[in-house]
């Protein structure tokens, strides 16, 4: 079996034989590095065994790492691969569970459990215990559950958020009024915790905004600030999320999606500048601390994803701006053309003075754009007239903003090791 080909996106990976037997389906943070992984020579006997039993490897990339376990989960249940079983070193798959209790609490159970608990709702299988536990620590900051029975005090966990209503509590009211509100939180917190395992993140976010809403409505404003926390949080770890149907329905779904953002991306700023691809995109950034240890990052995008290859760290010299800061940056790219590559469209996070000075070292060899944060906003300079492009939610913009993001994650990176140090020297 020859090596493949992959991203270094998450997803997940299907081990198939010849005649289209699945021997194993795994998941993913990093397809390209956990492929690699088996194809080094100390492997072991039951690894190498499914790996010689196989003839092709396929490849679903996902948009999150949740939605590779979700969809992992589902593809195991559905086909039921020999390997998955038997590469855990005879550990049994581990479930998410939910008993059927007057208040039901959410499980991680191995095979061999399940049948010593009455159970309405089951997810899984899963083959990596560590990232099932990530998620239900995650998901027990977003949507508070309980892992016990009622008892006559509130638990450990009640105390710090994490079981809330907790059972105990709601048992012990004796105010019937309050007692219905905790039942019908407990109740609404499973409800949306449901939703989330099943990867129906729209309609969860759908039902928390309608909440939303309604409790700021009636001048329930820490209701409404709560829910718009838990909001924030599903939006940071399952953005433009997927469901594990629609990966099954059009395994190239991430592929298309892709597409559709870079197509939307020229089709907005063609009338403006000279462009006819959009291969490779590179977004730059500045980071600094009141003026100090200022450092600049350079993301790259192929066909609308991340190539980390490409990525650099720059240690800015020029103290004065981030306008002159950029300036230095781009400067020192351009150096690189011959060894580096060349983009197809550069993005300065800013806008008009960071689009000014990037086009004085620019100039017109390279196109060049602004993002400014107000509003989500392209700054292109046409004719020696600025244009404002206004983002709609949408392809393009979900394409700029990973982007940015990720070149302000990058930068914050060099930044952070260089505060760090400078405070223990001091």
């Amino acid at each position: 079996m020859q090596k493949l080909s992959a991203p270094s996106s998450p997803g997940i990976y299907i081990f198939k034989t010849l005649g289209g037997e699945v021997l194993y389906i795994g998941k993913a943070k990093n397809l390209k590095n956990r492929l690699a992984s088996y194809f080094v020579k100390n492997l072991a006997p039951k690894t190498r065994a499914m790996v010689s039993a196989a003839t092709k490897i396929s490849i679903i990339k996902t948009s999150t790492e949740i939605e590779a376990l979700l969809l992992e989960a589902k593809l195991v249940r559905k086909f039921m691969p020999m390997f998955n079983s038997e590469l855990k070193d005879d550990k049994t798959p581990l479930y998410i569970t939910l008993t059927k209790e007057d208040y039901p609490r959410l499980l991680t159970l191995r095979k061999t459990q399940l049948e010593e608990f009455k159970l309405s709702h089951v997810w899984g299988p899963f083959t990596q215990s560590t990232s099932v536990r990530r998620v239900m620590k995650m998901l027990r900051r977003i949507f508070p559950y309980s892992q016990h029975k009622p008892v006559k005090r509130a638990c450990i966990y009640s105390q710090i958020g994490l079981c809330n209503p907790c059972p105990s509590e709601i048992i012990a009211e004796s105010d019937p009024v309050k007692k219905l509100e905790l039942q019908k939180q407990f109740k609404r917190n499973l409800g949306f915790i449901k939703k989330f395992l099943n990867g129906n993140f729209a309609s969860l976010k759908k039902d928390l905004e309608k909440q939303m809403k309604s409790a700021s409505s009636q001048d329930m404003f820490e209701l409404a600030q709560e829910i718009k926390n838990q909001l924030n949080m599903i939006d940071h770890i399952t953005t433009k999320s997927h469901t594990p149907d629609e990966y099954i329905k059009d395994p190239n779904l991430i592929d298309d999606i892709r597409e559709r953002e870079l197509a939307e991306l020229i089709k907005l700023i063609k009338p403006y500048l000279i462009i006819e691809k959009l291969e490779r995109i590179e977004c730059f950034d500045v980071a600094h601390l009141s003026g100090t240890n200022q450092t600049a990052s350079m993301v790259t995008f192929i066909n609308g994803e991340p190539d980390k290859t490409y990525y650099r760290h720059f240690n800015v010299h020029n103290k004065n701006s981030d306008v002159n800061n950029m300036q230095e940056v781009l400067s020192r790219r351009l150096k690189h053309i011959d060894d580096w590559g060349r983009p197809d469209l550069i993005i300065v996070d800013g806008g008009k003075p960071q689009v000014s000075s990037g086009l004085l070292v620019v100039s017109n060899e390279i196109p060049l754009i602004g993002l400014a944060k107000r509003q989500e906003t392209l700054i292109i300079k046409h004719e020696n007239k600025f244009v404002e492009i206004r983002l709609k939610r949408g392809p393009a913009m979900y394409l700029v903003q990973r982007l940015r993001d990720e070149a302000h994650r990058f930068a914050r990176r060099l930044h952070h090791k260089q505060v760090s140090k400078a405070f223990k020297i001091r």
